[in-house]
């Protein structure tokens, strides 16, 4: 069960530094901005410094989910509170997505598909 819950939370981090890129360096691409985000280049402005902090908690999110996966095999207790706790935000924030817009379903599946799994995983092994 451990590899799985390290599989998933790495997983889960992996999607989470891939959406701080998105957020955080690419926002500014028409491709990105207006496909993937739904923002209108009349907002662009408005948005982007929200966006730019949007992706910093989502690199930090994904630090902390994969030092844990790391920290699980040397300090035990570390390794399970950075991966519960990071799984926990990444699945909450998933679920907040798509229960204010559901047009974010997509968004949201691809944002909570191995956190929630990890976290479930996780909370069983202990």
């Amino acid at each position: 069960m451990l590899g799985v819950v390290q599989t998933l939370a790495a997983a889960a981090g992996v999607v989470h530094l891939y959406i701080f890129v998105l957020e955080s360096v690419l926002f500014t691409r028409p491709a990105v901005y207006s496909k993937v985000f739904r923002v209108s280049e009349a907002d662009l402005a408005a948005v982007r410094p929200w966006a730019f902090n949007q992706g910093f908690y989502n690199l930090f999110r994904a630090i902390a989910v994969l030092s844990g996966t790391v920290l699980l095999r040397v300090r035990e207790e570390a390794g399970w509170a950075l991966i519960l706790m990071g799984c926990g935000l990444m699945a909450a924030a998933a679920i907040v997505l798509v229960a204010r817009d559901r047009g974010y379903a997509r968004a949201a599946t691809m944002q909570g598909t191995f956190p929630a799994p990890a976290l479930l995983a996780g909370l069983a092994n202990l």
